[in-house]
């Protein structure tokens, strides 16, 4: 990977792969990053940013209007928290047998961890939570979607993945992110057939959106709702 600059837009490009088309992205951190095909040098790259700087500002613009949605956490009593697209109340607890758990419809955290690890402690209670939820639904969902695909993926894993929500890597290995666990179970589902989709066509060509489409007629409203309500799957 290596930064680049075109006039004032600077970029991430990635290494280029087997695809026939260009992808740009504004990730969930507001950087660009670029994908070419491998037969693309820089400048050339250069040129395709250039051309497309108009599309670049507008989703820059959304990108930065959708963010101001983003939560500020303050890991407190009566504070919500989204697991499955359902939102629990904190409930700061005394001693219990784990960290966090999800108990009579509340999020109960130990009140310790709170005092004497503070934020960071609290992040990472959930965190481990999302991950742990998140390898026993995501493995399921992948064995179960995989079969509608017609493919074998690898392993999956569940993990921080900063500005993405998935990735699919060369061996066929899928990658979540654990804020995955946040998010309602049909936009779950859309981001592991999207990454499924990935072992047929590594790229998001029209080819590869018909797949999508294919095991998920409605996936443009899935994809839109995770645009524009994505930010607010955070800690």
């Amino acid at each position: 990977m290596q930064l680049r600059q075109v006039r004032d837009i600077e970029y991430r490009l990635l290494p280029g792969a087997d695809r026939q088309t260009t992808d740009i992205v504004i990730e969930r951190d507001g950087r660009i990053s670029v994908r070419p095909p491998k037969r693309m040098t820089p400048e050339q790259v250069d040129s395709i940013v250039l051309r497309k700087r108009m599309w670049i500002y507008r989703n820059l613009a959304d990108w930065r209007d959708l963010n101001t949605t983003r939560v500020v956490r303050e890991w407190v009593n009566g504070e919500a928290f989204p697991y499955l697209g359902s939102n629990y109340r904190l409930l700061l607890v005394g001693k219990q047998d784990e960290a966090l758990k999800l108990k009579d419809g509340r999020f109960c955290l130990q009140r310790s961890i709170v005092d004497k690890q503070g934020k960071e402690g609290a992040h990472q209670a959930f965190q481990d939570f999302y991950e742990q939820k998140g390898r026993e639904r995501l493995n399921k969902r992948v064995a179960t979607l995989a079969a509608k695909v017609g493919v074998q993926p690898g392993d999956v894993a569940v993990k921080e993945l900063g500005y993405r929500w998935a990735s699919c890597l060369s061996d066929g290995h899928l990658h979540f992110h654990w804020k995955c666990m946040m998010a309602p179970v049909t936009i779950i589902d859309y981001i592991v057939v999207h990454e499924l989709c990935h072992l047929r066509h590594r790229d998001h060509s029209a080819a590869f959106w018909n797949e999508v489409d294919k095991i998920l007629p409605d996936y443009r409203e899935r994809k839109e709702w995770l645009r524009a309500r994505g930010a607010e799957l955070d800690l």
